[in-house]
């Protein structure tokens, strides 16, 4: 007789440096259930899914698959379970191709050799599912950020796994994206594979999911509540433990007259002759489809891409960022869309991290004022509220949105006067989102000009002083701070998305 669940796990218990992250965790999955996995960031909800992976052990407690106790003490255990996982953060090998990523420890072979043709074949047929247009032979590290995230997503669905993990898949995904992934899991749900959700939207999470597992400082709160029935509110208070806004709801920046930041005719291969300005104590939205240029034209501005031709201004003074380096003295800072790869050294601890641009300020020849490096991170760990065991912790073991919250800390003790902030609240739950949006706030009242590319078109209204639409490398248009008051939300987005789509007046 086949068990009533395919997942169980049992008064499960986990500690990291003497700090205990998870609290007699019980979860019951059944086959064929999509189950939203919920809670802030640090409720454990990562460690939880580490544990079911292999990556992390368990201090006590028990793993049942299909009734069985199961011992997993690397990610191939859960392979072999038949439980895949896709992974917030991309995990793919960028000198490698589409295929040889998607098959890589997982290879097929021909006797004692690789049979390339049938992974190849297969990988295509995987791709074709998801109505993908890619090459299988494209190096992984010429795709996009949401193309790669569709690649670890085909992947998943070449393992034949009868659980499939998904943690936070659709954060750099278009709407299109997003509608193809809901489909496959639909149809994965009609062959009795189980599917966990994780993500801090909450409209996919009322759209797709069946039931719901709320994680709140590492206790379950609820675990198989019927998704059907509830309202944004009584998700979020569940998973908070109080009444929390999705978005600011204070009056949005204005910002002044004083033009701080000015590009013309800015471009390179990925960006055409874009033009804009910045104004002091605003927030200044860029909102377009994946691939419109927003990201690219920001690494520009930045100096991590070259400039073949415009100018850049800064106070009405030219300036030109060859490199990070140089934006850096130009008092420029940029929380990057990929955190782990751009934003943070990972094995380094939060101190070092945070305070990586201002080690001057305490280190003085071979004299470490280590007092004062503290109350820099304190400082900022309490503005940010970053949940922490101490300055020495490894970002590494930090939950994702405690990481951006680092990244973002790290610009604003350099005293950046314009910050980029591509994605700001991406893999972020909805009270850390709160917190970014009103810290946000309180920066551009505080006369710093941001600059704020979002995905999320609600996001976008909600901040931004203005919106640029991009459109294929392109600005196509600029909603100034009156237009974004004279309609809805409902119609601005349809606005937005209207010339996102490259339509013009």
């Amino acid at each position: 007789m086949a068990a009533e669940y395919i997942i169980e796990m049992k008064d499960i218990n986990k500690s990291f440096y003497g700090v205990k992250v998870l609290h007699d965790v019980n979860f019951k999955l059944r086959p064929g259930e999509i189950r939203g996995l919920l809670g802030e960031n640090g409720a454990g909800k990562s460690t939880m899914m580490r544990i079911l992976n292999g990556i992390y052990s368990k201090d006590s407690g028990k793993v049942l698959i299909n009734g069985e106790e199961k011992h997993f003490s690397l990610p191939k255990d859960a392979r072999d379970a038949k439980i895949a996982f896709v992974h917030q953060e991309i995990a793919l090998s960028s000198n490698l191709t589409i295929a040889q990523n998607m098959f890589l420890g997982l290879e097929k072979k021909k006797g004692m050799f690789l049979d390339d043709a049938a992974m190849r074949k297969a990988a295509i047929e995987s791709i074709e599912s998801l109505g993908l247009d890619l090459n299988v032979d494209t190096l992984v590290g010429t795709l996009s950020v949401a193309q790669q995230q569709m690649v670890e997503i085909a992947k998943a669905l070449t393992q034949d796994a009868r659980v499939l993990v998904l943690d936070e898949p659709t954060a750099a995904l278009s709407e299109k994206e997003v509608r193809f992934l809901f489909q496959q899991m639909r149809r994965l749900k009609g062959k009795n594979v189980a599917i966990i959700f994780i993500s801090h939207r909450l409209n996919e999470i009322e759209e797709i999911t069946d039931t719901l597992t709320v994680l709140r400082d590492g206790c379950i709160i609820v675990d198989g509540t019927p998704t059907q029935g509830l309202t944004s509110n009584e998700i979020i208070a569940m998973m908070v433990g109080r009444n929390v806004t999705q978005f600011f709801d204070g009056e949005k920046p204005k910002g002044t007259d004083e033009i701080v930041f000015e590009v013309n005719n800015l471009c390179n291969d990925r960006v055409k002759s874009v033009s804009f300005q910045l104004k002091r104590g605003e927030i200044l939205g860029f909102g377009g489809l994946v691939g419109a240029g927003r990201t690219e034209v920001m690494r520009a501005i930045f100096g991590l891409d070259p400039v073949e031709g415009g100018e850049m201004r800064l106070h009405g003074q030219r300036i030109v960022n060859k490199s990070p380096r140089q934006a850096i003295q130009n008092q420029f800072g940029f929380v990057s869309e990929d955190r782990k790869q751009n934003g943070l050294i990972l094995v380094h601890s939060i101190a070092r991290n945070l305070t990586m641009n201002v080690t001057s300020s305490f280190i003085k020849g071979i004299r470490y004022d280590k007092a004062k490096e503290k109350k820099i991170v304190d400082e900022y760990g309490a503005k940010l509220s970053i949940k922490m065991s101490g300055i020495d912790q490894l970002c590494q073991y930090l939950s994702g949105g405690n990481q951006q919250k680092v990244v973002i800390s790290k610009w604003l003790a350099s005293g950046s006067d314009v910050l980029i902030m591509d994605e700001p609240t991406r893999g972020v739950d909805v009270g850390a989102k709160s917190e970014i949006y009103r810290l946000m706030h309180q920066l551009a009242q505080e006369g710093i000009s941001i600059i704020m590319v979002s995905s999320e078109l609600p996001e976008l209204i909600n901040i931004s002083s203005r919106i640029a639409v991009m459109h294929e490398g392109e600005l196509n248009k600029i909603f100034e701070h009156e237009e974004l008051t004279q309609y809805d939300a409902d119609t601005l987005q349809k606005r937005i998305m209207f010339y996102a789509t490259g339509e013009r007046d």
